[in-house]
């Protein structure tokens, strides 16, 4: 039956060609096994996950169709291709480059699964398409693909250590030169895991203050309340003391008002009952403590205490407000007169 196949073990390019028919089966084989598996597994993955709401199984159905698949391709290729004889230069390049294939698809596997653990669990989900999240990927991306360039190098027999001793010189001259920068830029991620601000927030930095419009990777921008725009180092933000008031769950209030030294006894005793009486009428706000504190140039004076609920300015105000106001009509109904600067001159007629 096989009698006339002899053209079978015909040389054609170094290789019969029975040789490049096993090798074409092995690769047919390979790819209609792996596109069978394929759709299996990925179709019991792809239900899997519209069960789930974790986004394990959506990280695994995109490492599955974008790495290992092609991985799979590029190994079944290969199985097909060392079946079959080359010279050695064309063996030796073919090796080197599946080898190249290999790595990087490797390097893109790495890259897909810290980028997710690193952003949606160690940052706690923060948003893919935030400044900061970009910074980190780039980073991540810089160091991975650093370390492949060198591995690569090193696979293509190039001295890997001579060309790190020259990173390394060239390095220190790069930081002696910009360690400014790489200040910056080291506090930048300070700021971002360590959080002591956030775009939005309210904050107060020696004689300044402002709301946080952009955190960069070397300087934060901040909107001052007369308009125009703040500019400061990332190192300058993490080596001073600032005041968040964004963060502010309640806010301390200390304010005194003066009456007139006219003012009866019976009157003065009233006045912290009445105060605290107002206070405790007012929305979001908690009553401390309301004192006859001491006797001024020209009035009585009253020491008053208390927490607004939250850290708005404008509520902090709205409520000093309301309360002055009600001070105002309880004192008109009880008789009770502010006190303002005055002068008494005494004549002697004699």
């Amino acid at each position: 039956m096989f009698e006339n196949w002899t053209f079978l073990k015909n040389n054609l390019w170094g290789n019969t060609i029975q040789d490049y028919l096993v090798s074409f089966a092995i690769f047919a084989g390979s790819v209609i096994l792996l596109t069978l598996l394929y759709h299996f597994v990925f179709r019991s993955i792809r239900t899997l996950a519209q069960k789930t709401e974790t986004a394990i199984d959506d990280l695994v159905l995109k490492i599955l169709r974008k790495t290992i698949i092609p991985l799979l391709y590029i190994g079944a290729t290969y199985l097909a291709l060392i079946h079959l004889s080359f010279p050695p230069e064309v063996d030796n390049a073919i090796k080197i480059g599946f080898r190249l294939i290999v790595i990087i698809q490797l390097v893109r596997l790495t890259l897909a699964i810290l980028v997710h653990f690193v952003i949606d669990l160690w940052l706690n989900r923060e948003s893919p398409g935030s400044t900061a999240s970009k910074s980190i990927v780039m980073v991540l991306r810089v160091v991975v693909w650093g370390l492949a360039l060198v591995f690569i190098l090193d696979n293509l027999g190039f001295d890997v250590n001579s060309v790190i001793a020259g990173l390394g010189i060239g390095g220190i001259a790069v930081a002696l030169a910009a360690q400014t920068i790489l200040g910056d830029l080291f506090n930048y991620f300070v700021i971002f895991f360590d959080k002591p601000f956030r775009e939005g927030d309210f904050i107060i930095i020696d004689d300044f203050l402002g709301v946080i419009e952009h955190i960069g990777i070397k300087s934060t921008r901040i909107r001052s309340l007369g308009g125009e725009q703040l500019v400061f180092s990332n190192s300058d933000l993490t080596s001073s003391r600032l005041r968040n008031y964004k963060r502010m769950e309640r806010r301390r209030v200390l304010f005194s008002v003066g009456v007139i030294y006219q003012t009866k006894m019976s009157q003065m005793q009233g006045i912290p009952t009445i105060i605290k009486s107002i206070i405790e009428t007012v929305t979001d706000t908690v009553f401390d403590r309301a004192h006859f504190k001491n006797f001024g140039d020209f009035s009585l004076n009253m020491e008053i205490v208390y927490y607004v609920i939250g850290g708005d300015y404008n509520k902090y105000m709205d409520i000093q407000q309301e309360i002055n106001f009600k001070i105002m009509e309880a004192f008109e109904k009880e008789g009770i007169e502010f006190a303002y600067p005055t002068q008494t001159l005494f004549v002697d007629k004699s």
